[in-house]
């Protein structure tokens, strides 16, 4: 199974959605992402966080695909990205992982918490995105970010 199998599309009016079901194998990680990326650049003007979301979606499908299925390409991760008319952004990703606390993973900006292998992809999806949200122990992830609407000014926000 590829990232491009099991690909669909729907618009509902106020917004268009994309799904993708992905073996759990670190070379759709790419792809997939390219996907949508592609999908939302279709969908929604540039508003300069474009990278903020592709970044936390790679730590999120990096973290269910290592992480939650442990690479078992028996396990299936499940996104759906959808995007509204006035460009926000939701993701979810589901993994058939055990879940964890995610309460419990330590913050790597603590000084004695630097060093450590794991819990940076978290921190950045929380960061990055205006808001991130857990369920199922773990298992799903919402993410969600806002479109920046731009003033006439250059480069002002709103």
């Amino acid at each position: 199974m590829t990232a491009t199998d099991n690909l669909v599309l729907f618009s509902g009016g106020a917004y268009a959605e994309l799904r993708q079901l992905l073996a759990s194998q670190i070379q759709v990680l790419s792809p997939s992402i390219d996907q949508i990326m592609d999908f939302l650049a279709k969908l929604r003007n540039v508003d300069g966080s474009e990278v903020d979301i592709e970044v936390a979606l790679r730590e999120a499908l990096a973290n269910a695909i290592v992480h939650g299925n442990g690479e078992d390409s028996r396990k299936h991760i499940w996104v759906t990205c959808r995007c509204t008319t006035d460009g926000e952004v939701t993701i979810t990703v589901q993994d058939e992982g055990q879940g964890f606390e995610s309460d419990g993973v330590p913050d790597p900006t603590i000084l004695e918490n630097r060093l450590r292998m794991s819990g940076r992809g978290i921190y950045l999806m929380k960061t990055l995105m205006d808001e991130v949200q857990f369920e199922q122990r773990g298992t799903v992830v919402h993410m969600r970010k806002r479109f920046k609407a731009r003033s006439g000014a250059e480069g002002e926000t709103k």
